[in-house]
This record gives C-alpha cells, sequence and structure tokens, in this order.
C-alpha cells in the first residue's frame, strides 16, 4: 500500500470490494449539486435529506434539487449540530420525518454533513423498516476520510463513544471537494488526525508527503486535498474489504481512538471534536509503543509535530483531579476492543505498521501521566 506520486489528479472513484455490499466512493469537485452523481441508485418513490442546522443552509438545497431528477418527493430533516447530540432523542427525529411522510422501505437516505450526521443517518437506515438504502454525502474532511467509509453506524451513550449502532453499508459516499471550502480550521485540522493516522498504520511514504505538504492541506489546496482523500480512502478502503465487521485487522483504523475516546467521554462530548481527541491519543499511543519497544523516540516526536503543526492538541486534558490515570482506565475498559475487561489498544509495531495487543496497567498509566503532565 504505497503512495502514488504526489498531486496525482484524484481518480473518478475508490471502490470497497465486499461482494453484494461493493460500492464506489466518488472524489471530486460539483458532485453535490450534479444529478448524474446520483444515477443507478436503488428506484424509490421517496428521498429524505438528513443534514443539521450548520450544513443545511449552505448544501442541502443544492442536494435536494438534483436529487430531485431521481425521485418523485425529496424531503429534509434538520438536526441540532454536534457531538453532544448524537442521541437517541435526536435519533428519533429522523424515525419521525420517516414515519410523519409516511416513507416506506424503498426510501433512500441521504447523510449530508459531517460524521455524527452520517452515523445517525446510518444508523436509521439501518433500523428503520429494518433496513433501507442510504447514500453517504460527507460535507466534512474527517467524514470524507474516515467515517464515511466502511458502514460504521452508531450512537454514543453516556457511558461510552458509539456503543450502540450496526455494521450497515451505504449505496454510494460522494466526497465533494467544494464543501471543504466552508470548513472552519478547527473542522480542517479535525479532519487532518484522520488522515495523519493512515502514515503510521499503513504507509510512511504518504506520512513523508504529509509532513511535506501540511502547509497546501492547511490552505485547503484542492490539489492537495484531492490527493489526501484519495489515498486516505485507498488505504481504508483495502482494510474494510479485508475485515469489514472489525474481527482483527479492522482494528487497526482505530490508532489513538482508545486514548481518545477516552477524553471525548471524559470532559463531556463536544468539549473536543473527535480529531483532536484522535490526534492527542495517537501522541499517547505512540508514548505506549515507545514504552512497549515498539518504536523509537525520534518516531514519537516525528509523529508528535506533524500533530502539532496541523493545529491539534498534543497534551492531554485532566479528566480527574482525585485519580486521573484511573480515570482514563475506566473509560478505556468500555472501549469496543476491550476483552474481558482487559484493555486493548492499537500501537504502532514499527513506522507503518500496527498491532492489537494489551499492556500492562502500570505502564499505560505512566503514558497518561507523562502525556497530562
Amino acid at each position: 500500500m504505497q503512495a502514488n506520486s504526489p498531486f496525482s489528479p484524484a481518480p473518478a472513484q475508490v471502490r470497497i470490494d465486499l461482494a453484494e455490499r461493493s460500492y464506489p466512493i466518488l472524489i471530486g469537485t460539483g458532485l453535490l449539486g450534479n444529478a448524474s452523481t446520483f444515477q443507478g441508485l436503488p428506484a424509490a418513490a421517496a428521498a429524505l435529506v438528513v443534514s443539521n442546522t450548520t450544513v443545511a443552509p449552505l448544501y442541502a438545497a443544492q442536494l435536494s434539487q438534483a436529487l430531485q431528477a431521481h425521485y418523485a418527493r425529496v424531503l429534509l430533516v434538520t438536526l441540532p449540530d454536534g457531538e453532544a447530540h448524537k442521541n437517541w432523542p435526536t435519533l428519533q427525529l429522523i424515525f419521525d420525518a420517516l414515519l410523519e411522510n409516511v416513507c416506506d422501505r424503498k426510501t433512500v437516505l441521504f447523510a449530508l454533513g459531517g460524521g455524527v450526521v452520517g452515523d445517525m443517518a446510518g444508523f436509521a437506515a439501518a433500523s428503520y423498516m429494518r433496513g433501507v438504502p442510504f447514500v453517504q454525502v460527507p460535507t466534512t474532511l474527517l467524514a470524507q476520510v474516515d467515517s464515511s467509509v466502511g458502514g460504521k453506524t452508531a450512537i454514543n451513550h453516556p457511558l461510552g463513544k458509539n456503543m450502540i449502532g450496526a455494521f450497515y453499508q451505504p449505496q454510494l459516499v460522494v466526497c465533494d471537494l467544494d464543501a471543504l471550502q466552508t470548513l472552519p480550521g478547527r473542522e480542517l485540522s479535525a479532519g487532518l488526525a484522520e488522515i495523519i493516522k493512515y502514515g503510521p498504520i499503513a504507509d510512511m511514504a504518504f506520512f513523508g508527503w504529509l509532513e511535506s505538504n501540511l502547509d497546501a492541506l492547511l490552505a485547503k489546496e484542492p490539489a492537495a486535498l484531492a490527493y489526501a482523500i484519495q489515498r486516505s480512502c485507498e488505504i481504508k478502503a483495502w482494510v474494510v474489504s479485508q475485515d469489514e465487521r472489525e474481527a482483527g485487522l479492522r482494528a487497526v483504523l482505530n490508532f489513538g481512538h482508545t486514548f481518545g475516546h477516552a477524553i471525548e467521554s471524559g470532559l463531556g462530548y463536544g468539549q473536543w471534536l473527535h480529531g483532536e481527541g484522535v490526534g492527542c491519543g495517537m501522541v499517547m499511543a505512540a508514548h505506549l509503543s515507545a514504552q512497549l519497544g515498539r518504536v523509537d523516540a525520534a518516531f514519537v516526536q516525528r509523529l508528535t509535530r506533524l500533530i502539532e503543526r496541523a493545529g491539534l492538541p498534543v497534551k492531554a486534558p485532566v479528566l480527574s483531579t482525585a485519580n486521573n490515570a484511573g480515570r482514563y482506565m475506566d473509560l478505556m475498559r468500555i472501549d469496543k476492543k476491550s476483552e474481558a475487561g482487559e484493555i486493548r489498544f492499537v500501537v504502532i509495531d514499527g513506522p507503518g505498521k500496527a498491532a492489537v495487543c494489551a499492556a500492562p496497567d502500570a505502564l499505560v498509566r505512566g503514558v497518561i501521566d507523562l502525556c497530562c503532565a
């Protein structure tokens, strides 16, 4: 899985290979408002666009107009924005819209927004009438390179992030680069975290490219964004095609997430963006990898520098003044990779290769103390 030449034009599509559940990821400009983008989807009388209060005013009209070429009715439900609303009451708003509009089991859902919208619309699609088709139209960098790809759908529980959900693949993913031009700087940085992770776990040549081209990405240069999204989707597509339901290999995509999810839930959902938690979590996981003797200090420093350059936090927050490391450990035991109460971490097993393993509690506590200091 080596990177192609820098700034090579993004292909029209990257394919997720899952037999009868296979689908394309389209990457380009001018896609969202183009009716031809959505040709070939399952026939239906109605489409429901699921968006939020931030994204809907920007892009819902364009998407709805494009969909009117294919569906007699195009409906819209607008959810409150933010990770704090990724819960049952907000999910019910989608079901309310479907039922109030007498939508049948052929109705197609379109997730227009970031990762929160995509996860909730996908979970609603998996659940409504035991499954209806859906399409991901991600409008954030993080969603385009990670959450929209691979069929993970979920909502949060107060005790754990993404603990209630389903594996349910979309029919299509549409990554319109134009939507990134309205993305706030903090959200852009959050998306870069999920791009950066692909280097240490799979492709250090891509990691080197990111080091050289980070300024172009921060400036939202289209050619740089196109290549970064393409390469990220290629890596994730390969991993998902090998392990759709995270029985083994796919867990490496959670590099930084065990620590990061603890930060998100410990602080309260929405205080840190998901990508901010992942960025800091990668620093913590890199330190753990070094403590386990799998990488050297120079690698940890190199990764930390890139994460900090991307505008992401590299110092972990204190979650408890009474027993900070204990609070982290309690939250991480709820992680989906844990087995019989034993926390399992994604570590770097040499640059460009990841592994999942347990670690002695004392070692993990030491890493937490170091990274929170």
